[in-house]
């Protein structure tokens, strides 16, 4: 039986709902495999699936301490993005062609994961109707045509400048003073793309095993992984764990924060949508470092999210990351400023995602220990739902030891750069997020932020934007 016991964040208990089979296998015998893919979530299913798309005969297993989808995967804002606006800084670290190939693979990867979700019937409420990014306030405007300039310069620039009263009108707030507007974007309902994705992995005879947590693994050959009731044999491992990884790997604390993205969303209310000029799917981003990201799903509900609120203390993944939002009051009065006309309209769920943001913002993949028959990727940093198909892709790539454009990529280069021990790094950390949160406010207010106050939010700049989680 599913466990319903727990908290649920809202996409996920919706999609559970829809599920008419609800039993969920356990591992019970040991067993022998050729690849164990540990983590069921986006990154760990799209592996599986390219994997059994390429090599048909492969025995692949995924194991994951819960329900397939029930961390990061099933519970994110639900905005499938690209990398465009991170160009930049992809190429400081991976030279010009590199950050060109990735932005058209991010792109590319959006469509992909649309095809795919037709082709293989997962009902997803992916809508593919692009994304606003906009100003909120002076200071923000102007922020991305340097981006733009240069995507433009190597012909891969798909955003648009809109009118003022166009962005206003369909991002449904008078808030925006300036947007532009991509269509390589979506939204989904990213609990229901999860649970198709293990279906359909399923169906391609692909054996998952839920609520059967890794325990250990010994690299000794065969690699065994123990779970509670029994080992599997492997040949290769995959593992895909994220923000989950620092929990058994400590050698990756010092590379990734965990840090929250909190979000909101009201009961249907189509038609003050619709009259607001909320009609499809788009999604909606402001320029802020600490961002605020929505978008309204097609029964008519509008759901908001604010990133970089919660930094985990030593990277644990504390009970905060699975419960309502504690910071229901800073959504709710960003809420209220950018849609007055719905403050009466109460939110039907919060809930909280544990984002792993890396140094450079980017993921990053390589061999655990230089162990060629262990895989590992992670550091979506809040920017995964369509970026996870990449990683499948580089993953499964070294898995089958192929020499191609996906296993020579520069995010196969391990973690790149570290954050400070602890407690420093924490203390810098909130030291930053509040001098963010006092520059941003004054911006609002049309104000100059303090010096020290915009000096210290460089530190978050460097590494792009706290995205959606």
């Amino acid at each position: 039986m599913h466990n319903d016991s727990h908290f649920q964040p809202f996409w996920f208990s919706e999609a559970l709902k829809q599920e008419s089979d609800n039993t969920v296998n356990v591992l019970k015998d040991d067993i022998q495999t050729d690849v164990c893919i540990v983590g069921g979530g986006y990154t760990g299913l799209w592996t599986a699936i390219q994997l059994k798309q390429q090599q048909p005969e492969l025995d692949i297993v995924i194991i994951d301490k819960g329900l397939c989808g029930s961390g990061a995967s099933g519970r994110n804002g639900g905005c499938m993005l690209t990398w465009s606006t991170k160009y930049s800084s992809m190429k400081k670290l991976y030279g010009e062609e590199e950050a060109v190939k990735l932005v058209r693979a991010s792109e590319r990867a959006v469509y992909e994961i649309a095809d795919f979700c037709e082709t293989h019937n997962i009902n997803a409420d992916l809508r593919l109707n692009g994304t606003l990014y906009t100003a909120t306030n002076k200071a923000q405007q102007g922020s991305m045509d340097g981006v733009l300039d240069q995507l433009s310069k190597h012909e891969v620039n798909s955003w648009q400048q809109w009118q003022r009263e166009r962005v206003q009108q369909d991002a449904g707030s008078a808030l925006h003073c300036e947007g532009i507007y991509s269509p390589a974007a979506a939204s989904v309902q990213p609990a229901l793309l999860a649970r198709g994705l293990k279906r359909i992995a399923e169906g391609m005879g692909i054996k998952i095993y839920e609520n059967t947590p890794m325990e250990n693994i010994s690299t000794e050959i065969p690699i065994t992984i123990t779970t509670p009731e029994a080992d599997i044999f492997t040949k290769k491992v995959v593992l895909a764990l994220n923000a989950w990884m620092l929990e058994q790997f400590p050698q990756f604390k010092r590379n990734v924060v965990l840090v929250s993205s909190d979000m909101a969303i009201t009961q249907p209310i189509p038609d003050k949508l619709h009259t607001m000029g909320l009609k499809d799917g788009k999604t909606v981003i402001d320029s802020r470092i600490f961002v605020h990201y929505y978008r309204s799903t097609s029964d008519g509900r509008l759901m908001l999210g604010k990133g970089g609120n919660y930094f985990s203390f030593g990277n644990k993944i504390s009970k905060v990351f699975d419960s309502p939002s504690r910071y229901t009051a800073l959504l709710r009065q960003s809420f209220n400023k950018l849609f007055p006309s719905l403050e009466k309209e109460k939110f039907a769920a919060t809930w909280t995602g544990a984002s792993d943001r890396s140094t450079t913002g980017l993921p990053f993949f390589g061999y655990l220990n230089d162990n060629p028959d262990i895989v590992y990727g992670l550091g979506y940093s809040g920017n995964g739902v369509a970026q996870t198909w990449i990683g499948g892709q580089i993953l499964s790539s070294l898995v089958l030891e192929q020499d191609n454009e996906w296993s020579k990529c520069g995010l196969v280069s391990g973690p790149k750069g570290s954050f400070p021990p602890e407690p420093i790094r924490w203390c810098g950390a909130m030291m930053v997020r509040d001098a963010i949160r006092r520059k941003e406010s004054a911006e609002d207010n049309d104000k100059a932020p303090f010096w020290l106050d915009k000096q210290l939010a460089k530190f978050a700049n460097a590494a792009g934007k706290a995205d959606k989680a």
